[in-house]
């Protein structure tokens, strides 16, 4: 079975978990701390903390902006469960607005239609790795959550992904584009932030008892003892984790090569099928990430049942959050996400895929359409 989504691990990533298992510090430790460095300088971000999932990479980036309880936030409908979950779960409302038909980012016309009073801040997601069109958002003059889990190396105006609104976070789990296994990052305008954040991920503990006992500047002659700055849950990235992190970061360019090879593939092959809308490329001066390859069919149905026959494994990345009745929302009309409800297709794209692969797909698909 070709799988739709996927990452790539080999020697390296096996050689530095080994390296780390053997050490007998397999939790939080120095590995994280030379990621976080590494990571930030290669993105150019203002500032960066690991923790153990995009998810909760999100959920931390709603609590820091400190909003007042049960604010409304504006998000696409058409993105992951977690995007509103977060909110939540931060004591505020997800407000769902509409995405763009062709690029399936949000407009700033999209978030204007549902402001109210009550909104407080506006909560993007650069999907499939394009990244969305930032200023006209940033003029509507509300605080920015950037979910740029499928942004790692998309740049906007040449701009990293993730360091344009007031807070960002970045995704790590198995298929994504540099993957540790499961795991996460922030990151934040103000440093302040970033610096409360790990604070935060530790269950709000200002120092372990570790790391008290051997500060010299810690002075405690009681290390044990907690100095506990704020409530939350422990979010702390693993030794083995980061270990995963720093080889896949050496080679992510060659990954992401890969990738836009598939990428420039597809598109000059698929461009030719009738009916099948292929995704858009990255404005001049942004650059895309290719996490992900959606394409617009008719019969999209059909089609993804007709490729599973044949061992292509195909799915949808996103079914509209305001269709799910947990959100009380689903008499919200947004015409373009129902529409790319009924014929969007997530197709395999991931580093691991042979050039074989590549033109399975190719080819299963236009004799679907012959």
């Amino acid at each position: 079975m070709i799988s739709v989504f996927g990452s790539l691990v080999g020697d390296e990533e096996i050689a530095n978990v080994i390296t780390c298992m053997k050490s007998q510090w397999m939790g939080f430790g120095k590995n994280v701390d030379i990621f976080e460095k590494k990571y930030q300088e290669k993105y150019r971000l203002p500032s960066f903390a690991m923790v153990d999932s995009g998810s909760n990479a999100l959920f931390m980036a709603v609590t820091l902006l400190d909003l007042p309880p049960g604010s409304e936030i504006i998000l696409p409908s058409f993105t992951w469960v977690s995007c509103a979950q977060a909110i939540i779960l931060a004591g505020h409302k997800p407000v769902f607005c509409d995405n763009d038909l062709y690029t399936m980012n949000v407009r700033a016309e999209d978030i204007q239609a549902r402001i109210t009073d009550k909104t407080a801040a506006i909560m993007i997601v650069h999907y499939a790795g394009l990244t969305v069109d930032m200023d006209p958002i940033l003029a509507l003059g509300y605080p920015i959550i950037e979910d740029a889990a499928h942004a790692v190396d998309s740049t906007y105006k040449g701009k990293p992904c993730g360091a344009i609104g007031d807070v960002g976070i970045f995704s790590y789990d198995a298929v994504k584009n540099l993957t540790v296994g499961e795991g996460g990052g922030i990151t934040a305008r103000l440093p302040a932030r970033i610096e409360r954040a790990k604070v935060m991920r530790y269950c709000g503990i200002g120092k372990s008892g570790f790391d008290s006992a051997i500060s010299t500047a810690g002075g405690k002659s009681r290390w044990w003892e907690y100095n506990i700055q704020e409530p939350f849950i422990k979010m702390l990235p693993t030794n083995l984790a980061a270990s995963i992190g720093l080889a896949q970061l050496d080679r992510i360019d060659t990954l992401q090569a890969r990738r836009k090879t598939i990428w420039d593939t597809y598109q000059q092959a698929l461009a030719r099928v009738s009916g099948l809308i292929t995704p858009p490329e990255a404005a001049p001066g942004d650059r895309h990430s290719y996490f992900t390859y959606c394409i617009r069919v008719p019969r999209r149905d059909e089609l993804a049942h007709y490729l599973l026959g044949e061992q292509i494994y195909t799915t949808l990345r996103y079914h509209p959050l305001h269709l799910n009745p947990l959100y009380g929302q689903m008499d919200v009309r947004l015409p373009n996400c129902e529409q790319l409800n009924q014929d969007a297709l997530s197709i395999p794209i991931h580093p691991r895929m042979s050039d074989e692969d590549v033109e399975k797909v190719i080819a299963k698909i236009k004799a679907f359409y012959s």
